[in-house]
């Protein structure tokens, strides 16, 4: 079904439930708050293949890829940024680092087996490699904020407000935002700049989290926001 919203998951969640969401009042804006982190989410080689390919191509590199839709969500993630490094605001690349499936736990239960290890498996894709300056903050769950530092990071810089990019948009990416929400950050998505191996999951996921968690907006809107967010009174 479509509708004039013209929202990317109205063509998977029905007007009915979008309809009951609108009457019950949730999806209201939540804002962003004057200084804003940026996190950029398991944007790895295992997560996005070794170069652009339809995403069942993509699996005979790694089967934790997301193939086209991840090469897709770059250029947006990449401008966020650069927009964060001009502004010299925070950048932190939350990242799934080696681990034996004894030590993930019940979580690896319902992964895909660890495949053989590339040179670059891990590694942070070029088009968005970190810097000096910025944080490298890896993890072996799903949600950043668990077992890590994330939420000590934020509260040592100082920060208000997450903007949450990368993957995936079903798993890490709402996981965080949920946490991140329940933390009391002011959480914005943009929906162009996570990305998912399966896009009904995306369509959903991205509808949940904006009725619950997070403004989710384009990467452009993103960036009007930040910019504005930090403009001098």
């Amino acid at each position: 079904m479509t509708s004039s919203t013209g929202r990317l998951w109205d063509s998977v969640v029905s007007d009915i439930d979008r309809e009951v969401y609108r009457r019950a009042g949730f999806g209201r804006v939540g804002g962003i708050g004057q200084r804003p982190c940026l996190l950029v989410i398991d944007v790895q080689y295992r997560t996005m293949g070794e170069s652009p390919k339809p995403i069942l191509q993509a699996l005979d590199d790694y089967p934790t890829s997301c193939g086209e839709y991840g090469w897709s969500a770059v250029a947006n993630i990449a401008q966020l940024v650069g927009l964060f490094r001009r502004l010299g605001l925070p950048i932190i690349y939350p990242h799934i680092a080696p681990r034996s499936e004894r030590e993930q736990g019940r979580f690896a239960n319902k992964m895909p087996p660890a495949p053989q290890v590339k040179p670059r498996a891990y590694e942070i894709v070029e088009e968005v490699s970190p810097q000096e300056g910025d944080i490298l903050l890896p993890k072996f769950f799903a949600s950043a904020f668990y077992g890590t530092a994330l939420a000590s990071h934020l509260v040592r810089l100082g920060r208000d407000s997450v903007i949450v990019t990368g993957c995936t948009t079903s798993g890490c990416v709402r996981a965080t935002v949920v946490d991140a929400c329940m933390l009391d950050y002011r959480v914005v998505v943009p929906e162009d700049a996570v990305f998912d191996r399966v896009q009904t999951s995306h369509a959903v996921n991205l509808f949940d989290m904006a009725s619950k968690y997070a403004d989710v907006v384009p990467t452009t809107d993103a960036v009007k926001l930040v910019s504005a967010a930090i403009q001098p009174n």
